[in-house]
């Protein structure tokens, strides 16, 4: 798999720019999700922040990206009591890159959005791993247990 992933920056919480290239950490988790305060994306946000020590002592930070507002994020994140960052995404760009955006049914209706997706980038910007269509239950553990073994 061992592709290249461009550097890029985006608005995140906290005030702060994300931007992918000379990250400290050995491992960079990106996690996009459709939209804060749903309950798939409410659940999956609480499983990294119930792992979040973990992840960093596996030498990973972690991110969620998805295309709500700053502000947005912000309240999700105080809600939720969120460790990492959040990624604002509203043009999704970040999206793009990573080929997350996809067709799909809600309530009998084909809407365009987010499939939810996960990719683990090494420090050298290497994509060391991805997961896509990702279902909730278990997939944190399962990307955990991943970098822990990568350590």
């Amino acid at each position: 798999m061992a592709d290249v992933v461009s550097n890029f920056s985006a608005p995140m919480t906290s005030g702060q720019t994300f931007e992918l290239g000379g990250r400290p950490a050995r491992y960079t988790v990106l996690f996009f999700y459709p939209k804060d305060n749903t309950p798939g994306c409410t659940t999956e946000n609480m499983a990294f922040r119930d792992l979040h020590e973990q992840f960093l002592e596996a030498g990973a930070e972690i991110y969620g990206v998805s295309r709500d507002s700053l502000r947005s994020h912000e309240g999700f994140k105080t809600k939720l009591g969120l460790p990492f960052e959040l990624i604002s995404d509203p043009e999704e760009a970040v999206c793009q890159q990573f080929g997350v955006m996809k067709m799909k049914q809600m309530y009998g209706k084909t809407v365009r959005g987010i499939e939810r997706s996960t990719f683990v980038i090494d420090a050298n910007g290497q994509l060391v791993k991805e997961w896509r269509g990702v279902k909730v239950a278990g997939h944190v553990d399962e990307v955990l247990e991943f970098v822990a073994r990568q350590a």
